[in-house]
C-alpha cells in the first residue's frame, strides 16, 4: 500500500459512520478519525429509506471529520461505501474453459472465468456485486491459485453476490447526487470483515463469521480457505430493544435496559427487583426469547449450507452491535455446539482515536483496510490556498477601464456657499455679460 489518505462509510439500520485512516508503505493502516451518528428510520434493514434525513446526518458527520486535528486542513472528496442489508446472500455458480492441450493459465484466462460468471442469468429483481472464487479445478487437480498451471481445460465455482438495486442506487442518491461525494467503490462489508478479522487458519479449517447489527444478522461460512455461503437474517438488537418497549418505556430506555441488565440465557432464579416500575423478570423474559430465535436462525445456516459441527473446527467468530448482549456468544456456543470467541482487528490496523470503540467500528475498519488495498487512489485532499489581502486594504473591482463612465463631480460645502452669493449678486446688480435689458 502506497502512503495516502482514505476516508469510507458504513450505512447501517442503526447508525451512520465514518472513518478516515492513513496508509503506510509496510502494510499499516492508521485510523485516524472515527465519527458517527445514530440513524432510527431513515435506513431499514440497510437501505436507505429517507434520502434527505441520512445526507443530512452524512454531511454533519463528514463536516466532524474534516475538522479533526489529524485530517484539517484536507477535505474529503471520496470515500469507500460499505454494503450490507437483508438481501444480500450469495449464490453458487459453475463455469468452464476449454483450452488447446497444455495450456499455461493466465491472468486473462482467469479473468475470462469470472466474466462467464457474472454473466449468469439470475432474479430480474437482484444485480450481481461481485464474483468471489470458490475453488478452480484444472483437470482432476483442485487449487486455490490456479495461474501458471498447465492443462487443456479450466473449471471455477464462484459464489455469486446478490442484492437489491435499490441498495447501491439510494446510496449514490445520497453522497452523490446530495452531497457531491465521489463513490470510489462499493465494499461488500461482510467480504471486507471476513477478510480482515478471520485469520487464514480459521478459514482452512472452517468457520462461521456472525455480524449481529441492529435489525439483520449476517452468516458468512468459509471453508478451505474460501467463502462457501453466504446469508442476512433480518433479525438483529433492535427486535430485542423493540420488544422491551412493549413495557411502555421508550426505545432509547429499552436499549439501556437490554444491555444493563438483559442476559440471553435464563436465569435460574425469578427476580423480583424492578427499575422505574419495570419488572426485571419481565425483561430478562423478553430477552431471552428474542435472543433464542436469532441464536437459532444463525445455527440453521450450517444446515442451509450444508454443513455439519464438524466441518467448522475454527468455530463461530461474533462482530456487531448485537453481540454486545451478555450471556449471546454463550448461548450461541451452547445452541452450535461451537468454540465462540469475539472478532478483534488485526495487529497491522491501529486506532489513532481513543474516543472509538472497537467492537462498533469493526465493519467501517474493514471497508477502509479494503479500499486501502483496492487501489492507489487518494481520497482526501488539501483546498488551494487562496490569497488574503493585507489588513488595511481593500481589493479594487476588477472591472475595465473602458466600462468606467466618469462621475458627476458634485460641488462641495464651499462651492455650494460661492455659488449662492454669486447668484444673489448677479440678481442684484444684473449680469453684466447679459445685454437683454438693453434692447427695447
Amino acid at each position: 500500500m502506497s502512503e495516502r489518505y482514505i476516508a469510507a462509510v458504513e450505512i447501517s439500520s442503526s447508525k451512520i459512520i465514518a472513518a478516515v485512516g492513513k496508509t503506510s508503505g509496510a502494510g499499516q493502516l492508521d485510523v485516524i478519525a472515527v465519527e458517527q451518528e445514530n440513524c432510527v428510520d431513515g435506513v431499514r434493514y440497510g437501505i436507505i429509506q429517507n434520502l434527505e434525513e441520512t445526507a443530512l446526518m452524512t454531511a454533519r458527520i463528514i463536516n466532524r471529520l474534516e475538522q479533526r486535528p489529524g485530517v484539517a486542513p484536507r477535505k474529503i472528496k471520496s470515500v469507500f461505501v460499505g454494503r450490507s442489508g437483508r438481501s444480500l446472500r450469495n449464490i453458487p455458480t459453475e463455469v468452464s474453459i476449454n483450452l488447446p492441450d497444455d495450456t499455461e493459465i493466465t491472468d486473462d484466462i482467469i479473468n475470462r472465468l469470472r466474466s462467464d460468471a457474472l454473466r449468469t442469468a439470475i432474479d430480474n429483481s437482484l444485480e450481481v456485486v461481485d464474483a468471489v472464487p470458490r475453488i478452480y479445478k484444472i483437470g482432476k487437480s483442485e487449487t486455490h491459485s490456479p495461474k501458471g498451471a498447465v492443462g487443456n481445460c479450466i473449471h471455477a465455482t464462484y459464489d455469486l453476490v446478490v442484492c437489491r438495486p435499490e441498495l447501491k442506487r439510494n446510496i449514490k442518491r445520497t453522497l452523490t447526487d446530495k452531497l457531491h461525494i465521489e463513490t470510489e467503490a462499493f465494499v461488500v462489508t461482510a467480504l471486507a470483515t471476513g477478510h480482515l478479522i478471520l485469520t487464514p487458519d480459521e478459514k482452512r479449517l472452517g468457520c462461521m463469521l456472525v455480524d449481529m447489527g441492529a435489525e439483520t444478522t449476517t452468516v458468512t461460512i468459509y471453508r478451505k480457505g474460501s467463502l462457501c455461503y453466504f446469508a442476512t437474517i433480518p433479525l438483529g438488537g433492535r427486535n430485542i430493544t423493540r420488544d422491551i418497549t412493549s413495557l411502555n418505556v421508550l426505545e432509547v430506555k429499552a436499549e439501556e435496559m437490554k444491555l444493563t441488565s438483559g442476559n440471553a440465557i435464563a436465569r435460574e432464579s425469578t427476580s423480583s427487583l424492578n427499575i422505574n416500575g419495570v419488572k426485571l423478570s419481565d425483561i430478562s423474559n423478553l430477552v431471552v426469547a428474542r435472543a433464542e430465535e436469532i441464536v437459532a436462525n444463525v445455527v440453521e445456516q450450517m444446515e442451509y449450507a450444508g454443513l455439519k459441527e464438524s466441518d467448522l473446527p475454527g468455530g463461530i467468530i461474533c462482530i456487531g452491535g448485537g453481540s454486545r448482549l451478555q450471556g449471546i456468544t454463550d448461548l450461541l456456543s451452547q445452541q452450535a455446539d461451537l468454540p465462540v470467541r469475539r472478532g478483534q482487528l488485526p495487529a497491522y490496523v491501529r486506532i489513532d482515536d481513543i474516543n472509538a470503540v472497537n467492537s462498533e467500528i469493526s465493519q467501517v475498519v474493514s471497508v477502509l483496510y479494503a479500499g486501502a488495498t483496492l487501489s492507489n487512489r487518494e481520497c482526501l485532499e488539501i483546498p488551494a490556498r487562496q490569497e488574503i489581502p493585507e489588513i488595511g486594504t481593500k481589493p479594487a473591482p476588477e472591472v475595465a477601464v473602458e466600462d468606467v463612465e466618469p462621475a458627476e463631480k458634485k460641488p462641495g460645502r464651499t462651492g455650494r456657499l460661492f455659488n449662492s452669493i454669486t447668484e444673489r449678486i448677479t440678481r442684484l446688480f444684473g449680469n453684466p455679460d447679459d445685454n437683454s435689458e438693453l434692447i427695447e
